[in-house]
């Protein structure tokens, strides 16, 4: 919409006041923002009075010509990302561009005569109408800004946590200052298990890894270093503090998931990668022994563990079940038989069976295999012998 030749003469009377409004803006009425006193000298000086100056000018411009391209606002934009770069709060900074329309709605005020009130509203219409697209292009390129600034930190720290898991970071590498890492630590392996069989997009994954991580902050009272995907992770609690007992259950909860989380202590940053790795052992052997999903230590394993370790007799051990290979409800129900301390009637209950059908099986095993299940030598090698086929 075109304005009036009064509106545009009204409008030139502020066009001498431009350096003077630009420096009101950035040296007294902004000083009323919570923060803004903060901010470096040659910030207030030469950025924002340059960007209150091209404000100013940039409605004038518009007087003259309505229509003008939006690509005038890459001023805006590019202070925009400097501020999210800087850290200056979002609000703070929407609220600079709102306080410096009221002083340019004071300026034209102040430069109204009797018979210019038609005038002043078509410049206040004007005024209002080019705010919102302002403070749009402000807000978006901000918030694409520091969205690109967090994701590469996220990635960074990432990288940080994988090297330091991986033993990458040798002790008192100087990139560990910024994992904040001395002391003890706990280390912990996260499996997340099936659940409901539901297509699920990278969104939903993000939504729920950020839930995880909520709860684990949330259980330790602390930030936790973690390395997670949709099925699995690694995490390190700083301070050492032991795991809650419902931890896993409170993952699970959160994710809707069967969890299983195995926690290994390390006396400082040295100790971590190997007790990563323990821990991943720990998983491991809890899964392939029958353990039900939760929180697992190394004590609830301490044989399995020990008989899963690689030796001379590994290869001739892990063949014993050669003959069962191909049968895998056979495997199952011996591996669910040993989780249920050799108990056939839990057995059948779990895998909804018959308690004879189970006999049949652990049978079939026995004849095949030559393997007495019945003696704690034969227990004991059939344990042995799973752990390190899962191996």
């Amino acid at each position: 919409m075109d304005l009036s030749p009064a509106a545009r003469a009204l409008a030139l009377r502020c066009e001498p006041r431009v350096n003077e409004l630009a420096r009101r803006m950035a040296r007294e009425s902004f000083e009323e923002l919570p923060g803004y006193a903060e901010l470096p000298d040659d910030v207030k000086d030469l950025e924002v009075a340059a960007t209150a100056r091209h404000g100013v000018r940039l409605f004038l411009r518009r007087v003259a010509e309505p229509h003008l391209s939006p690509g005038s606002h890459r001023l805006f934009r590019e202070r925009a990302a400097q501020r999210a770069e800087e850290g200056m709060p979002l609000h703070l900074l929407l609220r600079t561009h709102a306080l410096g329309m009221y002083v340019l709605w004071q300026a034209l005020r102040e430069a109204a005569g009797p018979g210019d009130e038609a005038a002043l509203l078509e410049l206040v219409d004007l005024l209002l109408r080019s705010h919102h697209t302002i403070v749009g292009a402000v807000a978006e390129t901000y918030l694409d800004e520091r969205s690109a600034l967090e994701a590469e930190q996220r990635a960074q720290r990432r990288s940080l946590v994988r090297g330091l898991l991986d033993g990458m970071l040798a002790p008192g590498h100087v990139l560990l200052e910024q994992l904040r890492l001395e002391g003890p630590a706990l280390v912990l392996a996260i499996s997340l298990g099936i659940g409901p069989a539901v297509a699920e997009g990278p969104v939903a994954v993000r939504r729920r890894l950020r839930r995880v991580q909520t709860v684990l902050d949330h259980a330790f009272g602390t930030e936790v270093l973690t390395l997670l995907d949709a099925e699995s992770g690694r995490a390190v609690v700083p301070k050492g503090c032991e795991p809650p007992e419902d931890l896993a259950r409170a993952v699970s909860r959160a994710c809707g998931l069967e969890v299983r989380i195995a926690a290994v202590p390390a006396d400082g940053p040295g100790a971590i990668p190997d007790a990563a790795r323990t821990a991943g052992e720990i998983l491991r052997v809890a899964r392939a022994c029958g353990l039900p999903p939760g929180l697992h230590r190394i004590d609830d394993v301490l044989l399995e563990f020990h008989l899963s370790r690689p030796s001379e007799s590994s290869a001739r051990i892990a063949a014993l079940l050669d003959p069962v290979a191909d049968r895998p409800e056979l495997i199952d129900t011996l591996r669910t038989h040993l989780a249920e301390q050799q108990d056939r009637r839990a057995t059948a209950q779990r895998l909804g069976l018959h308690p004879n059908t189970v006999d049949n099986r652990l049978a079939k095993i026995a004849e095949q295999t030559g393997i007495d299940l019945s003696s704690p030598r034969g227990t004991a090698l059939v344990i042995a012998a799973l752990l390190l086929r899962e191996a």
